[in-house]
């Protein structure tokens, strides 16, 4: 599966083509969002990317070569790549930080978030309520481009963005690290403000509609509701994430 991108939308500053290109951006250690190979590219240099994409944790799309030729019609060589605007790190190297900075754990990983806006503003709530990271998968994931960074308001520049080829890893590492993990889902028995937020803190948020994927779910160690009064059946993601993220800044507050 990929994820279609209007040209019009394609900010040409952050597209790259070619090979020698492509392998020159990933040596230098730049940043990529995303590489998309066509399917008739075989050989060495299909193995040789395959190889250093899964070695950098960059996610390689393979797809139909109509596909990269609606991306540019230039000498792409069967290969294009996406330079990302925020520099992804890895949750393994950001984590033991918040620890040597003697500071309670608070990430938010996103599940499926396919909207640009909805990352912003999760983004922006997330640093702004004092998290210490964003974990987003490879796939099935927004991209943040010049309007997540706009609707972030700067805060994708400032709190760390971890990329993973597995979200049920990822989940597995911190709560091997003693981080509870906690999903919003409207099963949950639990309201918000029942949880104990003071301690270190995964919140799992998924997509609109969809919901957290159920291998996910199974993760958590608590599902649990955000009360509503109204007959509308649940929050856009980016405020309920903003509602869970104000509890817990406001039981951390009082805890201190």
């Amino acid at each position: 599966m990929y994820h279609k991108t209007r040209k019009s939308s394609i900010d040409k500053e952050k597209l790259i083509y070619g090979r020698h290109p492509i392998m020159d951006a990933i040596d230098n250690g730049q940043s990529i969002d995303k590489i998309m190979l066509s399917k008739s590219v075989k050989g060495e240099f299909e193995k040789d990317l395959r190889r250093i994409c899964k070695e950098r944790n960059i996610p390689l799309h393979i797809v139909p070569k109509d596909r990269i030729d609606s991306v540019t019609r230039k000498n792409h060589q069967g290969v294009v790549g996406f330079l990302a605007y925020v520099e992804y790190q890895l949750i393994e190297d950001v984590f033991p930080l918040i620890y040597e900075r003697g500071e309670v754990p608070l990430v938010v990983v996103l599940d499926s978030v396919t909207d640009v806006r909805n990352m912003g503003a999760i983004a922006r709530s997330a640093e702004a309520a004092g998290a210490h990271a964003l974990i987003v998968p490879h796939k099935k994931t927004a991209q943040i481009n010049a309007e997540a960074m706009k609707t972030s308001a700067g805060a994708l520049s400032k709190i760390p963005v971890c990329r993973a080829a597995s979200l049920g890893n990822a989940l597995d590492y911190l709560l091997m690290n003693g981080v509870q993990v906690i999903a919003a889902d409207l099963r949950g028995e639990r309201k918000l403000y029942e949880l104990d937020l003071t301690i270190p803190t995964a919140i799992v948020m998924g997509a609109e509609g969809e919901g957290i994927r159920p291998h996910i779910t199974r993760k958590a160690n608590e599902l649990f509701q955000i009360p509503m009064q109204g007959t509308t059946d649940s929050f856009n993601v980016s405020v309920a994430t903003g509602i869970i993220l104000y509890e817990t800044m406001r039981q951390r507050i009082l805890s201190v």
